[in-house]
């Protein structure tokens, strides 16, 4: 086969979720069926880390594609003049973006369609691109991937696609999320937070992650009590996050509040693992890949109950509604005095990490890619 691929988001030092995603698993792929030609399609200069294996084939198409207007140019022309060229069998798109222009058989990933129910929280053109086009590549994709059961109803019943034509596969955490020793937590702490424990958030920072629903719960807990906890958020500044420093700046334990920005692996690995728990309280997520990463790391976690979140941290969590700053406060507080809570939460963890495996997911997009394959040879 000659599968091309959309990899226009392996960018190296900028890997995000679905970047990452895009990452763990087209690795395993190339490397386990050597037999088939990938060629990977870039919209910018590569790098060579990410040519997998020997039947990897990149190749740059331009223009860079950060604008709902590139999007257009690359996906409807550029693409399927590329597809055209090399007689593809197969066109895979990790992002969920396909195009309308070609015959040949698609095959993408729609992690979420959270700009159906939050719009308002995308810059304007995205969000006119977005609910314009998903629904189209929703139902000329061969077949989709999706990161949750939960985002596999959602995309069905907001898009009216059979389920049969989704297949679940779930994100898991990188092999660098491990627990560390005490001496290392304790040269994280002195690094980060003043030698002082705290509390961590991870994740770009834009409306749907609710970091100003995070900030006044920590407020409402520093309150509460004699508390010395901190509060790290770890992530890049996104689109509409002016409601975060104004937040910020009415919160009275702001002192107590740091932001780091987006930190490599190695950093964010400690930074995570040296933590009391992970707080995360988005009001929309299609996975949750800091949960994972935080079970892998032996913490406890605070989540929101929405969307996906209870389908992926089970009963390694404590819950609370994303606006419910006082009880997000209350579990803050029974996480910092409760051991064996603690405990407990991390033993589920432990438990719940087996069902999110990278090879699992590579196995299972595999078989989607043979299946489309087969029914449209």
């Amino acid at each position: 086969m000659k599968i091309a691929v959309n990899t226009r988001l392996l960018q190296k030092d900028k890997l995000e979720g679905i970047g990452w995603f895009s990452h763990e698993i087209l690795k395993r792929i190339v490397i386990n069926h050597p037999e088939h030609q990938f060629y990977f399609i870039f919209d910018r200069k590569y790098d060579d880390s990410f040519i997998f294996a020997n039947n990897v084939f990149p190749v740059v198409v331009p223009p860079p594609t950060r604008h709902p207007v590139l999007y257009y140019i690359w996906f409807e022309f550029q693409i399927p003049r590329f597809l055209k060229k090399i007689k593809a069998d197969i066109f895979l798109s990790p992002d969920g973006f396909l195009t309308l222009k070609t015959k040949i058989p698609q095959i993408t990933v729609i992690h979420d369609i959270c700009f159906v129910h939050y719009p308002n929280q995308l810059p304007f053109f995205n969000k006119k691109y977005n609910n314009y086009y998903f629904p189209k590549f929703a139902k000329i994709a061969k077949h989709i991937l999706t990161v949750s059961q939960f985002s596999k109803n959602d995309i069905s019943n907001t898009y009216n696609i059979d389920k049969d034509k989704i297949t679940v596969c779930y994100n898991a955490a990188q092999s660098i999320y491990t627990p560390i020793s005490d001496e290392i937590k304790i040269e994280t702490k002195k690094k980060y937070s003043q030698g002082e424990d705290y509390f961590v958030f991870v994740g770009a920072l834009h409306p749907r992650k609710n970091i100003t629903g995070l900030l006044k719960s920590f407020d409402i807990f520093k309150k509460s009590g004699n508390y010395s906890q901190k509060l790290i958020v770890v992530g890049n500044l996104m689109h509409k996050t002016q409601d975060i420093f104004d937040t910020l700046a009415n919160l009275k334990f702001r002192d107590d509040v740091i932001f780091t920005g987006r930190l490599n692996n190695e950093n964010l690995h400690q930074v995570l693992a040296s933590a009391t728990a992970l707080v995360y309280i988005p009001f929309f997520e299609g996975f949750g890949i800091p949960l994972v990463e935080a079970m892998s790391c032996e913490i406890p976690i605070i989540s929101g109950n929405a969307s996906s979140l209870p389908e992926i941290a089970n009963e390694a969590a404590l819950y609370t509604d994303a606006d419910n700053h006082k009880k997000t406060a209350d579990l803050m507080q029974q996480i910092v005095e409760n051991k064996e809570l603690r405990k407990n939460l991390i033993e589920k963890g432990k438990i719940q990490l087996k069902k999110f495996s990278w090879d699992k997911s590579a196995e299972i997009m595999w078989d989607c890619i043979l299946k489309v394959y087969q029914e449209n040879a």
